[in-house]
């Protein structure tokens, strides 16, 4: 048996509705037309073969484990201008902290705390 590919990863929210107010419009996603009706709300964002699924819980835990993103959980995207990305967050107020490896990199959180990461590809 041998893993050969990544197909998504699940972030949990209380509220879908501010979630998808980040995803779709800070980050700029695309909901999938691809998701069944699952019997709860959620939302699917597809990025190349890969998708992040957005699942409401509404008991979705919030603990932040580190200040810095890159020492907790997360999910890394690729993005093409990350100085773009940098004046949207600044222009929005949202918190990040840059990459303490040197890399083109930085770390933001969404509205419940969910650590993501953007490197520039």
């Amino acid at each position: 048996m041998k893993i050969t590919q990544l197909l998504h990863s699940s972030i949990l929210v209380q509220d879908i509705g501010q979630a998808r107010a980040f995803y779709e419009g800070v980050l700029g996603l695309s909901p999938s037309t691809q998701r069944p009706d699952l019997g709860y709300p959620g939302v699917w964002y597809e990025l190349g073969a890969q998708q992040i699924h957005v699942l409401a819980l509404a008991n979705a835990p919030q603990a932040i484990h580190a200040e810095h993103g890159g020492r907790d959980r997360h999910i890394a995207l690729a993005v093409d201008d990350i100085a773009a990305l940098k004046a949207k967050l600044d222009e929005l107020k949202i918190a990040y902290t840059l990459s303490r490896s040197g890399r083109r990199a930085l770390f933001c959180r969404d509205p419940d705390g969910n650590a993501l990461e953007f490197v520039e590809n």
